[in-house]
């Protein structure tokens, strides 16, 4: 039948070609008669889905547009007289070949129609029956209305529609290659290093290669405009550049409270006159006709309009010190990029110390490549120093971790650069620390036991060893270094203790034994305890006092050296640090345990956390002064907090009328507003507590500096633990820093780690 079909089609595109203008109009109407029927053919079509002849269907839809127009004109020939009678007249013309009478069919208003009936797909039911299908017809047909499709299916659409644009698919297909390449170039870095999972170095190696920049200088000295005067007996004085640079360091501080101080008055006066030429020695002699509030006045006016920088030129520094780090900021230690800690040599200034050290006041240096010490490996490309100069010395000891060092003028020691906490050599110190820790508390008991038999001992020095090692122990004093006099600020520690520092009382408070401690610790912060002592330890602390002054040694037959030694004799690599890492961690881990309650929320659990961490912190004298800005800061929180409780009250109440309403109405929307404002009452009650969690948390630590013993004497890996057990992001702990820090902890703790 469809060779009749074609046949007659032939027939009328050769009659339309040989037929005048009235036939043309005849055959006009004619078309549009074919299009009205060829609806009526579509809707019988659309009907037959609905039965089990589908598939069927399915297969002619599947057919190529040439089969399709054969079929469509089949239809209209069974079904048009009209047509039937057109075709007798024109019978005895030539036809025209089918591709023309293709051609012909498939002009644009054609195809522009078809679409619209061409989108019907079959109900739910056969979805997924006809899956299979539908995909292969989506290559023939692109319907308008997509939006009746699955989306997986308009996907498919949209790449087919790409496919015919070769053009733009190339163009999407490079952006696609960029962009891929810029994300791997952002993960890159992310990628860490699990150096814990691989062996370690023995023999004290540290690492077998290891390349660097060197340091980044101090910028060198600007001189001051000339119309800023440094005034000397009320009279303006042009200073030589040395002297000149020496007296803006003063300035600078000029408003600190370190400018009234004697001593720092006296050392600063004293190492200016060495900057200054003959001249001006012998015409500056009185620090106190000395005026340097122009000066002074001067760098606050930089200081104000570096604060009012537009934002490009913020970006222009911004950029200049990402250089810098990029440049500076990192070295390749055994294959591996790892970042530096402190690049930057420090610039010359007045030295402050902490509390009242004899020193404050001295000047410190300008810090040159001459006094330098670079440490590299052999085979690395050695950092070159800046053009005229030369370094101190270049080294290859690979069994220290520094990078560069030199000499400081104040006390003599020796500074730094080193790499990150986050880095290998870093990890693995502190690794090594919280072991060796752990180690202690397999022999902890054994150890105590034999101090405590030491304070029968018959020798002096013997029992003045263990009742140092008790406080050690108990009090995780630090053991105390020896000092030159006058060298540095009045600290002490355990082994140094004297007289002065303790007092004793038989019956203090309720409590028997108690020994009153007083004195200055390390950074001049105050240590001051009172703690009940055992009888033995008390008559002994007793026996070393008799026969002194206020100012001798406690521990007149024991110093740190002394100690070590034996702490070395009790267990490999045990020092008083040990036993205040030990301690620490110990705490920490029963304290979690005693305060972290399941029914708890998270921000419930937190305070809990900071409360076992406060334990540490008072355990290890960790204080600090309250911030400045502490009691703004409240006031600010409590004014949310109240705030936060007004609402909480306009909540409630709009919930009880809520309840009401729908007791009247009993439908499900007023149901619906119930349930909705109950939600809204919870997720206020909830804020409401967070507030009052953080008001806590601050008001109780703000003299107590929870960061120092986090960082240095608890074992991350204790944190971890406790985190994973009851849910807690690790996040809500340790910051970004802290967490690139205590990688390795976390990657390897469980919650059932135990220290």
């Amino acid at each position: 039948m469809s060779g009749d079909h074609t046949h007659n089609d032939s027939q009328i595109e050769s009659g339309s070609r040989v037929n005048d203008a009235h036939k043309h109009k005849d055959k006009h109407k004619d078309k549009e008669h074919r299009h009205k029927d060829h609806k009526k053919d579509k809707d019988r079509e659309r009907s037959k889905y609905s039965n089990s002849e589908h598939k069927d269907s399915e297969k002619k839809h599947r057919d190529k547009d040439r089969e399709k127009m054969k079929h469509k004109d089949g239809s209209v020939e069974r079904h048009k007289d009209k047509e039937k009678r057109k075709e007798e007249k024109i019978r005895s013309l030539d036809g025209k070949p089918k591709k023309e009478k293709e051609n012909g069919f498939a002009s644009p208003p054609r195809i522009k129609s078809e679409p619209d009936n061409d989108s019907f797909y079959p109900s739910p039911k056969h979805e997924k029956s006809l899956k299979r299908e539908r995909d292969d017809d989506d290559s023939e047909f692109k319907p308008k209305k997509i939006k009746t499709e699955n989306d997986k299916k308009a996907k498919k659409r949209k790449q087919e529609d790409e496919e015919d644009i070769k053009p733009k698919k190339k163009t999407k297909d490079k952006k696609g290659e960029v962009a891929d390449g810029k994300k791997k170039a952002k993960k890159e870095p992310e990628e860490k290093w699990k150096w814990w999972e691989e062996e370690r170095y023995t023999d004290g190696v540290k690492w077998k290669f290891l390349e660097h920049k060197g340091p980044v200088f101090a910028p060198p000295y600007e001189p001051l405009p000339s119309n800023i005067k440094f005034y000397y007996d009320e009279k303006p004085m042009k200073l030589s550049e040395k002297a000149e640079e020496v007296a803006t360091f003063f300035a600078k501080m000029l408003d600190h409270e370190y400018t009234t101080k004697d001593i720092f008055r006296k050392n600063f006066f004293k190492d200016w006159r060495k900057e200054m030429t003959s001249e001006e020695k012998a015409k500056i002699t009185d620090l106190g006709k000395c005026n340097f509030t122009e000066m002074s006045d001067y760098f606050k006016a930089q200081s104000e309009a570096k604060k009012q920088m537009s934002k490009e030129e913020k970006q222009k520094i911004k950029e200049e010190n990402e250089r810098l780090l990029q440049e500076y900021g990192f070295c390749v230690m055994d294959n591996h990029k790892e970042r530096i800690a402190n690049f930057r040599i420090e610039p010359p200034g007045l030295f402050r110390g902490r509390g009242d050290h004899p020193k404050m006041g001295m000047l410190k240096r300008r810090i040159r490549p001459e006094d330098i010490i670079i440490n590299c490996s052999k085979d690395s490309k050695h950092p070159k120093p800046p053009p005229g100069t030369k370094w101190k010395e270049v080294r290859h000891d690979n069994k220290v971790t520094w990078l560069v060092s030199w000499t400081e003028n104040i006390q003599g020691s020796i500074k730094y650069i080193m790499l990150n906490p986050s880095s290998r050599i870093k990890g693995e110190k502190d690794w090594q620390k919280y072991e060796t820790a752990r180690r202690l508390k397999k022999c902890v008991d054994r150890i105590r036991s034999q101090y405590r038999d030491d304070w029968k001992s018959k020798e002096m020095r013997i029992r003045q060893r263990s009742v140092a090692l008790y406080f050690i122990d108990k009090l995780a004093l630090r053991a105390g270094n020896e000092k030159e006099e006058g060298e540095t600020a009045d600290t002490v520690g355990c082994c140094s203790l004297r007289v002065e520092h303790i007092k004793l009382y038989p019956e203090k408070d309720g409590q028997e034994f108690v020994v009153e401690f007083d004195f200055l610790g390390k950074d001049s912060i105050r240590y001051y305890n009172k703690v009940p002592v055992e009888k033995r330890v008390f008559k002994n602390l007793q026996l070393f006092m008799e026969n002194k002054q206020p100012e001798d040694d406690l521990f007149d037959r024991l110093n740190t050296s002394i100690l070590n030694k034996h702490l070395q004799e009790l267990m490999d690599g045990l020092t008083a640090k040990v036993f205040r890492t030990y301690n620490a961690s110990i705490t920490l881990q029963q304290q979690l345990k005693e305060l972290t309650s399941p029914e708890e929320n998270i921000p419930a659990k937190i305070l809990s956390y900071n409360r076992a961490n406060r334990a540490v912190a008072i355990l290890c004298n960790h204080q600090r002064a309250p911030p400045k800005t502490f009691e703004k800061s409240m006031q600010n929180l409590q004014t949310k907090i109240d705030a936060k409780k007004d609402q909480l009250a306009d909540a409630k109440r709009e919930l009880k009328s809520a309840k009401a309403d729908a007791k009247v109405r009993r439908d499900e929307k007023s149901k619906k507003a119930v349930e909705s404002k109950k939600k809204a009452v919870q997720r206020i009650e909830e804020q409401l507590m967070k507030l009052e969690v953080q008001a806590t948390d601050r008001e109780e630590n703000k003299q107590i500096a929870l960061g120092t013993s986090k960082l240095n004497y608890l074992d991350p890996r204790i944190s971890v633990a406790w985190c994973k057990k009851w849910g807690i992001p690790v996040e809500k702990i340790y910051n970004k820093t802290q967490r690139e820090k205590f990688a390795w902890a976390i990657d390897m703790a469980d919650e059932d780690f135990e220290f």
